[in-house]
């Protein structure tokens, strides 16, 4: 009997030296894992929240510098070659309606019915992109560009992300839709150098944005995804097609 109990004692005990030895240790790690990662992200909330925008003071006035206008001012200065910064802020009111409408057809569509975040827009682009096998578009809304815009750098790391998505959640709850739009009017690039629809109509046109017509509005639009290389200097074939379908969907959205 003993012999049997012996021979079933061995056997049972066999196993453990393989994969049921390992589990402990692997749940052991895993749990330091998760408390690693949960100080971290304490550590990253309160960084945060240390550097957290004062919507108050940003709801209303003049548009401040964003990041990325700040990001320029410094890198031209290893690049001599650059032209210098080009920015006229100016308010909501002095901005054609057709200009407006121009970018929200181009950039986000459905900009004053989301809350900062366009899930059916993001499910479009990533269906896009998997029958293509490449990042081929974004589905940044133009609450999540402003942010980006203003307090972000232009690394694509995932912390970066992160902070995005959170910042961009506190601004659509403490700013209304026309601020947000207003300051993303004044501090998007519309080429090297050229931040802001005032100083992309000067520069283009030699004229305030105020007198710019339907079609230069939509030029303006359609040189927001990639304004160093399509834009109205550059008038690439892209740049033309991309005009041409945003005055195209503005047609469709009026009947």
């Amino acid at each position: 009997m003993s012999s049997w109990f012996g021979f079933r004692t061995r056997h049972a005990r066999a196993p453990r030296s393989g994969l049921l030895q390992r589990l402990p240790r692997f749940w052991r790690y895993l749990g330091w894992a998760l408390r690693l990662f949960l100080l971290l992200l304490i550590v990253d909330l309160f960084v945060l929240a240390s550097d957290w925008p004062d919507w108050r003071r940003l709801s209303t006035g003049a548009v401040p510098k964003s990041n990325f206008i700040r990001a320029y001012e410094h890198d031209r200065i290893d690049h001599r070659r650059w032209p210098g910064l080009r920015w006229q802020p100016v308010p909501m009111s002095r901005i054609p309606a057709h200009v407006i409408r121009a970018v929200i057809v181009a950039e986000d569509s459905r900009f004053y019915s989301h809350s900062g975040f366009d899930l059916v827009a993001f499910r479009e682009a990533m269906d896009y992109n998997l029958s293509e096998r490449r990042l081929a578009f974004g589905a940044s809304t133009i609450s999540q560009q402003t942010v980006k815009n203003m307090f972000l750098s232009p690394s694509r790391n995932p912390l970066r992300k992160w902070h995005e998505l959170l910042i961009t959640w506190g601004m659509e709850r403490n700013l209304k839709k026309r601020r947000i739009l207003e300051i993303y009017l004044n501090v998007a690039e519309f080429g090297l150098g050229v931040y802001g629809v005032q100083a992309a109509a000067a520069v283009y046109w030699g004229l305030p944005v105020s007198k710019l017509n339907l079609r230069q509005g939509a030029e303006l639009a359609a040189s927001l995804p990639s304004p160093q290389r399509h834009n109205p200097a550059t008038r690439t074939r892209a740049f033309v097609q991309r005009t041409d379908k945003i005055l195209y969907w503005i047609d469709q959205t009026a009947q």
